[in-house]
């Protein structure tokens, strides 16, 4: 792995077992930046409401807004850390959910681990095998990919030179890793997904392509 990738989720992961009565139920996901991790644990905490506890832990990087989807670790910003008992124990559920995270090296990932009381007490280690546990299962369901840290850009043209912002963008889409969506209305627009060390480059060349006509909004 070189030195601009980083680990993170493939996609979305579930897991759930029993403990002496407790049911445990481990989600995870991958999450562009904190305000997308605290939605996923929004999400899960509407879906699960009648729950004794939904345990949140994620590491996601504050990358000034410019990361989105799969996004995150755009600029390699500062990497937030988070756990959060809710309601059980101190120390004994957030702070095992956010280890695995730790441990495992991935950023960009949220976890939830919901429980519904089952009437035995399990203490404070048993609770923290669970919840590790839980977050866990999860991550292995949901896989672990290296990514490269991507970011987004715009760019707007008349229709004149949209084809040969269009030819660039899918010649960028082979090697250079490239997405893009085009939108065709009074102008054309395209909204551009590329590796952060490529995307510098693409932007040039889109601006002497057009001879400066083309908007470009973001990025930068």
């Amino acid at each position: 792995m070189t030195d601009d990738t980083y680990l993170t989720l493939a996609g979305r992961g579930r897991a759930t077992f029993e403990i002496r009565g407790s049911e445990f139920v481990g989600h995870a996901a991958p999450a562009a930046d904190r305000e997308a991790a605290e939605a996923f644990v929004a999400e899960v905490r509407a879906e699960y409401d009648d729950a004794t506890h939904n345990v949140p832990a994620y590491r996601v990087r504050e990358s000034g807004g410019r990361a989105s989807g799969n996004d995150a670790g755009a600029g390699r910003g500062m990497l937030r850390e988070y756990g959060d008992d809710d309601g059980e124990p101190s120390g004994s559920a957030g702070k095992p959910a956010l280890n695995v995270l730790q441990q495992e090296d991935v950023e960009n990932a949220v976890a939830v681990v919901t429980r519904y009381y089952g009437g035995t007490n399990l203490g404070v280690g048993g609770l923290a095998r669970a919840y590790s546990r839980g977050v866990k299962e999860a991550i292995e369901d949901a896989g672990i990919v290296a990514e490269r840290p991507h970011e987004r850009f715009s760019v707007a043209v008349e229709y004149d030179d949209s084809g040969t912002v269009r030819g660039i963008l899918e010649s960028a889409s082979g090697d250079e890793g490239a997405a893009f969506d085009a939108d065709y209305a009074e102008r054309v627009s395209f909204e551009v997904r590329v590796p952060v060390a490529e995307a510098e480059g693409l932007r040039d060349r889109i601006r002497s392509a057009t001879s400066g006509r083309a908007e470009i909004d973001g990025g930068e």
